[in-house]
């Protein structure tokens, strides 16, 4: 077979080499970093994430991406498989060191013998052979006017922004403690993975106050993209009324302060876990685009974090996805160039789990297509069907967003049989997806795959 040639070393990147690689394809990964960076990226690293919780839920049975965890396990996906690896106490969600899961899964790939990985950019759009360009929302520029050009079209955009972090050590333990919020999680360790600062209300409206009144990131000219409804800003929720936060990062329910367990926070600022060492804490929800200085005085306002040390401060970047649904045919190939595959986050998919996802099924795809065969379309009913399916028609091209997945994208299930309740419903969705996703790798001849990966 000829060689497979990818662009972009993310989180999609990795997965569709590592997918054709271990079918037996050689595959050349190009990867612009450390060479050009980005605004979110520190290192060199494949698939170097930005949040440790970019996994989110791990539950299988009721929640989507939970469910599309589980699909990724099943088709014998490494990034799945180095995340259950370098996995961090987070409740019920699927937290990562970020560091030590992509020095792994650059390690493994590059130690993969049919695995070539090589550093430049990329500049224009390949003439011949079989590509998979899975550059993310932050494609160099010039490759994304080399995509323009050939797409005839405006490029879509959104805002996306990036939480602080912050050294343990800093934090004030006389007033934070440790709880995941109902005390979830299996084990000690995880029912206390969370630091929690509470607040009173007068602490929270003054917090509010600093907020609202903080120097902000403006625009530049020109830039008239929105918001990725699931990464705001603080600053552009509290704008929204100033109880907003109150009932989203912040709430204060199913948390017991033991410093004063008798009164009740008005509010609640939780951190998670950022690395295996627990040195490193993400500030749960607190995307911001305040300005660097603005920043470390109103976070140091937050009870507990007066003293607070910031290993990254939080940011916003611009991100740039295609108009999917228009531009590319079922097999997530470029319509004017079949030759193209896009996969990742530039597809119109949000979130490093969805993004991987589509990398593992692009990789598969493109295998089949250098094989000569053509695998039978996924199920929509699936996790990874129902997404493939929303970026390549089924989401109206005129209103195209960045989705993460979620049951919405799913056929209805047949409410016969006593299952109204929401958790009934969940669990319909999560049966159904696994008989049928089970039943597409076996009958696309990846089951054995899988269980040797």
């Amino acid at each position: 077979m000829s060689e497979l040639h990818i662009i972009g070393g993310g989180m999609a990147g990795s997965e569709a080499a590592w997918q054709a690689a271990e079918a037996g394809v050689r595959v050349v990964l190009h990867e612009m970093r450390p060479e050009v960076g980005t605004f979110a990226h520190k290192t060199g690293q494949l698939a170097e994430m930005v949040c440790s919780n970019s996994f989110r839920s791990d539950d299988d049975e009721q929640n989507a991406v939970g469910l599309l965890h589980w699909e990724m396990r099943e088709a014998g996906g490494l990034l799945i498989r180095m995340a259950d690896r370098h996995r961090l106490p987070a409740g019920g969600a699927l937290a990562v060191d970020r560091d030590a899961f992509a020095d792994e899964i650059t390690a493994t790939l590059k130690a993969h013998p049919n695995v070539t990985v090589e550093h430049g950019e990329i500049t224009a759009l390949p003439e011949d052979g079989q590509w998979i360009i899975a550059t993310g929302p932050l494609t160099s520029s010039a490759l994304a006017e080399a995509i323009l050009a050939e797409t005839d079209t405006e490029a879509l955009a959104f805002f996306d922004a990036i939480a602080p972090i912050v050294y343990a050590e800093t934090v004030d333990m006389d007033v934070a403690w440790r709880q995941s919020r109902y005390d979830k999680g299996e084990t000690e360790e995880e029912r206390t993975a969370y630091l929690n600062c509470p607040m009173t209300k007068a602490e929270y409206e003054a917090f509010i106050d600093a907020l609202l009144a903080a120097e902000k990131t403006e625009f530049k000219e020109g830039e008239t993209a929105g918001y990725f409804d699931g990464c705001l800003p603080i600053e552009v929720m509290a704008e929204r009324g100033r109880e907003t936060l109150r009932f989203g990062p912040m709430k204060p329910v199913g948390l017991t302060n033991p410093h004063q367990p008798e009164q009740k926070p008005y509010a609640v600022v939780q951190l998670r876990r950022d690395n295996k060492l627990g040195t490193l804490y993400n500030i749960v929800g607190f995307q911001t685009k305040m300005k660097y200085g603005a920043q470390t005085e109103v976070l140091r306002m937050i009870p507990g974090l007066s003293e607070a040390k910031f290993a990254r401060l939080g940011g916003i970047h611009r991100n740039t996805f295609l108009n999917s649904p228009r531009l590319l045919d079922d097999q997530m190939r470029l319509r004017s160039r079949p030759r193209i595959r896009f996969a990742g986050q530039i597809t119109g998919v949000e979130g490093y789990v969805e993004s991987a996802a589509m990398g593992l099924l692009a990789g598969r795809l493109a295998v089949a297509e250098l094989r000569g065969e053509t695998l039978a379309p996924v199920p929509p009913t699936t996790a990874t069907g129902a997404l493939v399916t929303h970026i390549t028609g089924g989401a109206d091209a005129k209103t195209f967003q960045p989705m993460n997945v979620n049951f919405g994208l799913f056929p209805p299930v047949d409410a016969k049989g006593g299952r109204k309740g929401r958790r009934d419903r969940y669990k319909a969705y999560t049966d159904r997806a696994k008989a049928d996703w089970a039943a597409w790798l076996r009958g696309a001849g990846l089951d054995a795959q899988a269980g040797a990966a």
